[in-house]
């Protein structure tokens, strides 16, 4: 059983090195006859693939569909399996029962930085300090690197429209795209569209938008990709130096992940 443990605590450090979505399943009780002893473990990922075990047959299959639903719902669940019911594929002969805690991991949602410029790398600092795990993209290495920018999660040196192949996009990512420039932006954004990034975000004036939106037009992109972007990023602070701008940015993250509206949370009838 050792072993098994390695592997499973070798898999959770990967899942949050990589921001990835998992459920832990636990077994803490058995009665009886049962294949596993209290303390295996098994994690299973969101699409089902698992490391280490619980038993194995009808009750691990049972058990992989209720850490699904944790995945889904975000609820730990306490879950009694009995090994005496041979229509469920059980060998019969065991009538163990074990009770199992499935629990869904915490995962820290993911802020992709696209360029990291004096903005960018205020941005990045600011997303570590709020909790996100921080990858810095740039195709300039001098800009993502650990002694331009210490202490985050992540360093990818690409051409912005590559980023989508060197890093692990999920629902649970957000993405600022600080870029210099229309040339990248039409580039870049229709290589986001198609991943299920919760939040995209491109810097740059109105007019700019405008221009990248007919361009972006021009190649394809539908209204419905074109509606995902915030563009311009952030929230209107009057911002200018590059601290004051991460901090529209981060403000408008924030307000998408936790379903604020932005307004100001001033009374005035008090």
């Amino acid at each position: 059983m050792a072993d098994d443990h390695e592997a499973v605590y070798a898999a959770l450090l990967e899942v949050h090195q990589r921001g990835q979505s998992a459920a832990l399943a636990t077994v803490i009780e058995t009665q009886g006859s049962m294949p596993r002893h209290v303390g295996s473990k098994m994690l299973v990922y969101a699409d089902g693939r698992i490391v280490g075990t619980v038993g194995g047959g009808s009750m691990e299959a049972r058990v992989i569909q209720a850490a699904l639903a944790a995945l889904v719902d975000g609820q730990a669940r306490l879950e009694t399996y009995t090994l005496n019911n041979l229509e469920d594929g059980d060998p019969g002969v065991c009538g163990g029962t074990a009770r199992i805690f499935i629990e869904p991991l915490e995962v820290a949602p993911t802020l992709l930085v696209i360029g990291g410029g004096h903005t960018g790398k205020a941005v990045a600092e600011l997303g570590k300090w709020l909790g996100f795990r921080v990858v810095l993209c740039d195709d300039r290495p001098e800009f993502a690197n650990p002694g331009y920018a210490p202490g985050l999660d992540g360093y990818v040196i690409c051409k912005p429209h590559e980023v989508p192949q060197h890093t692990t996009i999920t629902s649970n990512t957000y993405i600022a795209c600080l870029t210099r420039g229309l040339p990248v932006d039409v580039q870049l954004l229709p290589a986001l569209a198609s991943t299920s990034a919760r939040y995209v975000g491109l810097i740059g004036s109105k007019r700019r938008w405008a221009l990248t939106v007919k361009a972006l037009r021009e190649v394809g992109m539908s209204e419905e990709q074109i509606r995902r972007v915030h563009a311009p990023i952030g929230l209107e602070l009057e911002a200018e130096s590059p601290r004051e701008i991460a901090l529209s940015i981060l403000a408008e993250i924030v307000m998408v992940r936790r379903g604020g509206s932005g307004a100001p949370m001033r009374w005035l009838d008090a």
